[in-house]
């Protein structure tokens, strides 16, 4: 299986263009085309080599759930002429992406075992073991980074650093609560728990817009509810839908992102795991069989299929 490593198209019309860690963007006046690579960013460093239908896996699933919320928040999907294309409206970003966890897990749970308590100026409470269910989900921010790590970061020196301003800020924690609310009842009747997500927001016209992907296994991380209660009793591992076992693997080979560290090079059979595992999130969150997309020739497929809505 080949995997879409990246896109180097010049459409007419054309404004700009900008490569993150997994999509490539084309601007146009009116719009953005967003493709999705099958590019896999862990630690915030793109691995060597993609993950095919990881691209198709993340648009299809971003596409289902932002039509499933459009009555909580506006949204800036438009259209999806290609399996990993999206057509959108051009918002500006706010500089921060809200994440929420409803459980103590991945990075959480790295800073708690560690022995913090404080989370981007959230307090946890003593005595949790890893994966248990806070309380009341908490909202821990992360700076946006152009390159690089994103960094936690307080509500309070947000609004301090005036990157959001108070009334925009209260509007996006009002609208993260909602959308999580409603992604962790979509994932109940799919025998799922949404873990923890992250959403980003844009602003057009003054207007906030809820934009990039969202409940997709990049941003999110997934337990199977079945047999969760079980395992937390008996102190085990959770079984999960989300590339955590992508970071554990990445740990275990010596690396997490920091300096000096060398990013391992992924066996196929290992990438071959990875394809399988993005493919069973999307079966399991959607509750539909994935159809994969013909990928002889992938770059001309996507390209045409742009072509024909510009």
């Amino acid at each position: 299986m080949k995997g879409l490593k990246e896109t180097n198209f010049k459409f007419p019309k054309q404004t700009g263009f900008y490569r993150g860690k997994v999509r490539d963007v084309y601007h146009f006046e009116d719009k953005l085309v967003i493709v999705a690579t099958d590019r896999l960013s862990a630690f915030d460093v793109v691995q060597p080599k993609p993950i095919p239908y990881k691209g198709q896996v993340l648009n299809q699933i971003a596409t289902k759930f932002l039509n499933e919320t459009s009555e909580i928040v506006p949204n800036w999907l438009i259209s999806t002429p290609d399996p990993n294309v999206a057509v959108g409206l051009v918002c500006e970003p706010f500089k921060v992406e809200m994440v929420i966890r409803g459980y103590v897990s991945g990075h959480a749970w790295r800073e708690y075992s560690e022995g913090k308590r404080t989370i981007c100026g959230v307090n946890m409470p003593n005595g949790l073991k890893e994966s248990d269910r806070f309380e009341t989900p908490i909202i821990t921010p992360t700076t946006k980074a152009s390159e690089g790590h994103d960094e936690d970061i307080s509500k309070s020196e947000i609004l301090k650093q005036n990157i959001v301003s108070e009334s925009d800020y209260e509007q996006l924690e009002e609208y993260t609560k909602k959308l999580f609310k409603k992604g962790q009842e979509i994932a109940q009747k799919q025998g799922l728990i949404l873990v923890d997500t992250k959403y980003e927001f844009g602003k057009k016209d003054g207007k906030i817009y809820l934009i990039d992907e969202i409940h997709t296994p990049d941003s999110s991380r997934y337990f199977y509810a079945d047999g969760y209660a079980e395992k937390q009793s008996k102190s085990e591992p959770q079984k999960q839908l989300s590339k955590e076992f992508v970071r554990q693997w990445l740990i275990e080979n010596g690396f997490q992102g920091k300096e000096g560290q060398k990013v391992p090079t992924m066996p196929d059979n290992f990438i071959d795991t990875i394809t399988e595992r993005y493919i069973e999130l999307f079966e399991k969150v959607s509750g539909t069989t994935f159809q994969k997309a013909n990928n002889e020739d992938i770059i001309s497929r996507i390209e045409q299929n742009i072509l024909l809505h510009l």
